[in-house]
């Protein structure tokens, strides 16, 4: 008599799925690398990887096996993220985290560019491929203030709507567009900045 067909994963699917050493040591790096670079904490990126290896491994009936075991393991990741990120952000003062801000250096009383800045902006832009690229955003996210920082990982990052911003960071949609603006801001300065240091 035939044996039953499994329901759900393999039985070698199943028995991998079921070992969260094994987790650690295929994925532990890429998702430890993922979160530090959206966290900009490696004490934080150290909390969401152990959450999402505590999480995966109580819900680890939802796993079907017909996709990786890797992407499985990063959806859990990003959404750990997001809610750290909201965690962490009811917590930050908005005033607090907006200060010293560059923009009157940057644009004039219209809000426009101003000529030494505009010439310069998109210049990292055009080497999106490089790693240098991520090195150097990534550098320069440590460097901004957490909830500049938290609009833009989860906008450009994480590809989240302004209403999920919204929620997540506990502000509004104007506030959103503020913080968005003064990361870009932020980020144009700091990457150019290091950009011409590289290539000296």
């Amino acid at each position: 008599m035939d044996s039953p067909e499994p329901v759900g994963p393999s039985a070698e699917v199943a028995s991998e799925s079921l070992n969260p050493e094994r987790w650690i040591e295929r994925y532990g790096d890429d998702l430890y690398r993922y979160a530090l670079s959206r966290l900009r904490s490696p004490e934080a990126a150290e909390e969401v990887v152990q959450e999402t290896f505590v999480a995966a491994w109580k819900h680890v009936e939802q796993y079907s096996g017909t996709g990786s075991e890797r992407g499985w393991l990063m959806g859990i990741l990003r959404r750990k993220v997001i809610d750290f990120v909201r965690q962490r952000n009811r917590t930050t003062s908005l005033d607090d985290s907006e200060a010293g801000d560059p923009l009157d250096e940057m644009f004039d009383q219209r809000g426009n560019w101003r000529p030494e800045w505009r010439s310069n902006e998109s210049r990292p832009l055009d080497s999106l491929e490089r790693v240098e690229f991520w090195r150097i955003l990534e550098a320069c996210l440590r460097g901004l203030p957490t909830r500049q920082a938290d609009a833009f990982v989860l906008r450009e990052l994480e590809e989240q709507s302004t209403e999920e911003i919204c929620k997540a960071l506990k502000v509004s949609s104007s506030n959103v567009w503020v913080l968005l603006h003064r990361a870009r801001t932020r980020l144009s300065r700091c990457m150019n900045v290091r950009w011409h240091q590289q290539e000296r």
